[in-house]
């Protein structure tokens, strides 16, 4: 990237900025023990965060879809044994990563703009800054981008050196399990209720196939009839969108059909008129705890933003390596140095 078109990436970034993102900025209390640092690469890199905005607005400005993608991708890359970078991977003799697990193949986007990036990353700093960080920055700008809120993220990890298929097809949550399951592996994480309810809120934006919700159209758990929870009216649209053959299967729905591509709380709103799209969704509006929670959500858009923040950066603490010998800073996103 050259000056003049750093530049003006520069200012066209901050005008969209000032028009897209909430009136708020959630700030980042490091606690005592948290080896990151938002303020890592500023002398180092100083010009960080501005080379991600620009890879993830010039990858947004062609591709709606890809704020959703690099969100996910983020989520998945922590969930799995920690945020080091592990799902942008490719397998090698030695191991079978976590891009073709079964959660992630033919389904997670977004790994070449994250290779994008750190190229021109290296360009302006070269082996200073990991893959995962550039990640986490990443998500945080495709949420803004898409209208919601700005957090500071919380930076340092070290990439790891290697990945494992078998744990992200262990750890990561899937919409065919019961509740109880999925807060279960939230809990594994350091997680929590809320931030399990919260950091669901992800679904306002982006695209699930439809082998994912398909069983709720037509024989919901065996039963041949649908879901009896899913509105009338979504079912009859969704039925003629995903009709019941195979080939279907992989086409695509957007998880909130209201505002496809805004981050808002539409999400919390569609779970609580039996609206929402995936079954592990609309469990939430099933047990009273979380129910109550998903209330609040519909009604209070800057909670859900504020809350959602906040539930990011835990996440985005999850298992880093900071030092030592069990991490480094990779060259190219998908192979160890």
């Amino acid at each position: 990237m050259d000056h003049k078109t750093f530049y003006l990436a520069v200012f066209m970034c901050m005008v969209f900025y000032s028009v897209n993102a909430l009136p708020f900025r959630t700030h980042y209390e490091k606690p005592d023990d948290d080896p990151l640092n938002c303020n890592f690469y500023d002398k180092s890199c100083p010009n960080l965060s501005m080379i991600v905005r620009w890879g993830v607005w010039s990858a947004f400005k062609n591709d709606t879809r890809i704020g959703a993608s690099l969100l996910r991708l983020h989520f998945h890359d922590c969930f799995v044994d920690g945020c080091e970078g592990s799902i942008l991977l490719d397998d090698t003799k030695s191991f079978k990563g976590e891009k073709n697990a079964l959660p992630n193949r033919n389904s997670v986007r977004g790994y070449d703009v994250i290779e994008n990036i750190k190229a021109e990353v290296e360009k302006s700093c070269p082996s200073i800054v990991s893959c995962v960080d550039i990640l986490a920055i990443a998500a945080r700008e495709a949420v803004v981008l898409s209208g919601g809120p700005f957090w500071e993220v919380p930076l340092g990890r070290l990439d790891g050196l290697t990945a494992s298929a078998k744990s992200a097809n262990e750890q990561l949550p899937s919409p065919f399990e019961p509740l109880e399951n999925i807060t279960s592996k939230f809990v594994s994480k350091g997680l929590d209720l809320k931030d399990m309810v919260v950091l669901s809120g992800a679904h306002t934006i982006g695209f699930a196939q439809c082998f994912t919700f398909k069983r709720r159209l037509f024989n919901f758990k065996g039963s041949g009839k649908p879901d009896p929870t899913l509105d009338s009216s979504v079912l009859s649209n969704l039925r003629n969108s995903c009709p019941n053959t195979d080939k279907s299967n992989t086409k695509l729905a957007p998880l909130d059909s209201q505002t496809i591509n805004n981050f808002d709380n539409m999400y919390y709103k569609n779970l609580v008129n039996n609206t929402g799209l995936l079954e592990s969704d609309q469990a939430l509006v099933g047990d009273p705890k979380t129910a109550s929670m998903v209330k609040d959500y519909s009604v209070d858009p800057n909670l859900f933003a504020r809350d959602f923040a906040a539930s990011m950066v835990k996440i985005s603490r999850i298992g880093v390596i900071s030092s030592g010998g069990g991490g480094q800073v990779r060259k190219k996103c998908s192979s160890v140095n």
